[in-house]
């Protein structure tokens, strides 16, 4: 079993706050000491209260579902032989009404884009099936309900 911190800590450095006038802007530290400005989104909480130059809840959602993907793919393609010389993923995700009636991320898609040294890749049907498996393995997608 594994641990995992994150410290999130928002001050209200003399705002108002019970009309809902405070900002959103906050900070998530890491157990690595690595500190994230972050922010509501501001599809949910209007500028100046939100920040859209700080990351959001739902960005590093949507980024920590293609970044444990693309963990897992790159150490399986690795065992499967093949030299990965770049991934992208331009990955999105919708926020809309689940079966509950609730707000939610309800779909991430992914779009990865790999690039193999000297294109010696595998086939499509390797390449799709290796796509599949990191999806299994991935912690983060086993943990939500969100389809992937």
């Amino acid at each position: 079993m594994a641990k995992y911190i994150a410290t999130i800590s928002w001050s209200r450095d003399g705002q108002p706050f019970i009309d809902s006038k405070y900002k959103r802007v906050h900070q998530w530290e890491f157990d690595s000491g690595q500190t994230i400005r972050a922010s509501a989104s501001p599809n949910i909480v209007p500028t100046p209260l939100s920040d859209p130059s700080a990351v959001d809840p739902e960005e590093a959602f949507v980024a920590s579902l293609s970044s444990c993907h693309m963990l897992w793919f790159l150490s399986l393609v690795a065992k499967a032989g093949f030299i990965v010389e770049k991934y992208e993923d331009k990955a999105t995700g919708i926020l809309s009404e689940n079966e509950h009636g609730k707000q939610a991320i309800t779909q991430v898609t992914l779009f990865p884009h790999v690039t193999y040294k000297n294109g010696n890749a595998p086939s499509t049907e390797e390449h799709h099936n290796i796509h599949e498996h990191a999806d299994k393995k991935c912690f983060i997608s086993n943990s939500v309900k969100t389809n992937v």
